[in-house]
């Protein structure tokens, strides 16, 4: 397969691959070193990203933050001249605080998702980081970049468009989800570019445009280019390698889950999102509620008294290996992912 390098500014990856931010602790430094060391853009999720820390119970903002920057100064240990950057979450409450973090790590560049991230451009001015929102449709591109032109009179470096096919949270409607079972999400796609297109030509500037959502085969890949992207954003095709940091019963779960267990579930924060049906989803699906044992404030938009269940908890809780009582994030293809392979294989399969 012919394909370019991926230019984000000054920055050049060999693979034009984006490796998608997985949360809670499923892309962290190995991962993100690993791909970013091969030649594609490694991108460590800060959703929590301080679990394993002694004081995270207790002052989980301080092992977050701390966090940060041990897992960036690992991935940079595994990839001395990698693209590595973070994916950080606005919906957070401390999105600022990690930002900052992540800025004065070294970041290459920040991805940001899950809502609009009005203020990444303040917060990594006099920086070198590169900023790229995550948009799901042409009205979400044009709100953002025209609210980054006229407030700070900057553009993005990169745009990941993530399409109804994507793991975890997922920037739809019930509806739209539905109806992009049925019709196509190409014609968003060019529509979406085509709005890039207008702040490229007013910047005079190169926005590269990668795609993401259910790239798991070589055909996708292609399908991508031909679209005129720039470049593929892939999450889930990463999580059954040796490489990924998540559990190896993690890994297990996807191997084994078949096309029917992939479902889409309802958040605590409310938005849709697609995941392996498990014993604990079953539960929630049936209508089972499980208290906090303890709000960890981690979401702007989340009240305890009123979710099902906690979802840094369960997000944990999986990432830990415990798959029964866990929240499996997965893309819609993860069924397709009969073996734990290497990040290397990946690669190979999708880009070569």
């Amino acid at each position: 397969m012919d394909f370019k390098p991926l230019m984000i500014g000054d920055l050049k990856a060999d693979i034009p691959l984006v490796q998608g931010g997985m949360g809670v602790g499923i892309s962290l430094a190995n991962l993100a070193g690993t791909v970013a060391n091969l030649g594609g853009v490694g991108i460590i999720s800060t959703a929590q990203i301080g679990f394993r820390e002694e004081d995270f119970r207790e002052n989980p903002l301080k092992a977050n933050l701390r966090a940060i920057k041990k897992e960036f100064e690992k991935a940079r240990s595994i990839a001395p001249k990698g693209i590595i950057g973070f994916n950080i979450m606005s919906a957070l409450n401390n999105y600022k605080e990690q930002v900052m973090a992540a800025v004065k790590a070294g970041a290459d560049i920040i991805i940001s998702g899950a809502g609009l991230p009005v203020e990444l451009p303040e917060l990594t001015k006099g920086y070198k980081t590169k900023i790229a929102p995550i948009v799901s449709s042409k009205k979400s591109a044009e709100v953002i970049l025209k609210y980054w032109d006229k407030k700070y009179d900057i553009t993005a470096d990169m745009i990941v468009i993530e399409g109804p096919e994507a793991g975890g949270h997922l920037g739809f409607g019930a509806q739209e989800l539905v109806k992009y079972q049925n019709e196509s999400y190409d014609d968003e796609v060019l529509k979406i570019k085509q709005v890039v297109q207008k702040y490229r030509d007013k910047y005079s500037k190169h926005i590269p445009i990668v795609l993401a959502g259910g790239i798991s085969s070589k055909e996708d890949t292609k399908h991508a280019f031909a679209l005129g992207m720039d470049g593929v954003q892939v999450g889930s095709a990463f999580v059954t390698t040796k490489e990924c940091d998540a559990d190896v019963r993690y890994k297990e779960a996807y191997v084994q889950a078949e096309k029917e267990d992939i479902t889409i579930v309802k958040s605590p924060v409310g938005m849709p999102g697609r995941a392996i049906k498990n014993k604990f989803m079953e539960k929630v699906m049936a209508g089972a509620t499980f208290p906090p044992k303890k709000c960890l404030a981690c979401l702007k938009k989340c009240n305890p008294a009123e979710i099902p269940y906690c979802i840094t908890e369960r997000l944990i809780a999986a990432a830990k290996g415990d798959v029964d009582n866990g929240l499996l994030f997965c893309g819609a293809k993860s069924n397709m992912q009969k073996k734990i392979t290497t990040v290397q294989d990946v690669i190979t399969r999708l880009m070569k």
